[in-house]
């Protein structure tokens, strides 16, 4: 993968477009971690992502949580040996992580803040791995600043684990094609960020494929691996085609596991997930 020029100035989002996001969040908060934020495939997501983290990073470590939702990763971390920091650019996010923390038990082990992705300069602590899971990076006003942070707060040789939302997703274009609706089907060909809904709010959102996510990143971190999530199985918004059919789509769900890392079908799904070490 080689290295682009940063995204065009103008392209990138404004004050009031992070505003809109964090209150598209702050909307969802009191119940994300139900049904809206934590179905089955989303829950098959979640384990893909932690089990990399252990593997990639030793337990014990600090951990940085960028954009940590209602805490679910954060604390199971803690329950995995690891001191977490997970940071939200919802305060009302932040408020549930705190909350779940507290109720577990583990507030020594997990210190939530109030932080956005575009505030990373504000930290001062040092990382053995940083993760980020079901998309925060897409709401980045800059990658290449991301990048950069992540490298300061990084310990030499940490890793990054992230979760990104892909720019093809054969489920949903298919999905809304079938039912005419070719703008929605074609949402993630967007060059610059695009309105999302959600809950009656905007949420500013830029897809990637892997290839284009790893250009702000390849001048301080090497690229180890990247894999497909939810490529065979539905995306976690079609979770009722699953629910119809449990038993099928858990045999999809093998291929995934399996074929999910292959070159071409790696660069498909609707998350990849995605493991770079700072140089």
């Amino acid at each position: 993968m080689g290295q682009a020029s940063r995204r065009p100035a103008e392209a990138s989002l404004n004050e009031a477009q992070l505003l809109d996001t964090q209150r598209a969040f702050d909307s969802v908060a009191e119940d994300y971690d139900g049904p809206r934020g934590n179905n089955e495939l989303i829950q098959r997501m979640r384990g893909t992502l932690w089990d990399t983290v252990s593997r990639e990073v030793p337990a014990g470590a600090q951990l940085l949580d960028i954009g940590c939702g209602t805490g679910l990763d954060a604390i199971e971390f803690a329950r995995r040996g690891y001191q977490v920091v997970a940071s939200d650019w919802s305060p009302a996010m932040v408020g549930r992580t705190r909350s779940r923390a507290a109720v577990a038990g583990l507030e020594s082990s997990v210190v939530a803040v109030h932080l956005g992705v575009q505030q990373l300069d504000q930290l001062q602590e040092e990382f053995g791995g940083i993760y980020s899971n079901f998309g925060p990076l897409n709401c980045a006003p800059d990658l290449h600043v991301v990048a950069q942070e992540c490298a300061r707060l990084l310990k030499p040789g940490g890793k990054l684990v992230f979760s990104v939302i892909g720019r093809i997703c054969p489920w949903e274009l298919g999905h809304y094609a079938l039912r005419g609706r070719f703008r929605r089907a074609s949402v993630r060909g967007t060059r610059g960020p695009a309105a999302v809904g959600m809950n009656k709010h905007t949420i500013w959102t830029y897809y990637y494929l892997p290839r284009e996510f790893y250009r702000a990143f390849a001048p301080l971190f090497s690229l180890e691996h990247y894999r497909a999530l939810s490529l065979f199985m539905p995306p976690p918004y079609l979770v009722h085609y699953y629910r119809r059919r449990r038993h099928w789509y858990e045999r999809l769900g093998r291929l995934d596991d399996h074929l999910g890392a292959l070159p071409l079908l790696r660069d498909m799904g609707d998350h990849f997930l995605i493991v770079m070490r700072r140089r």
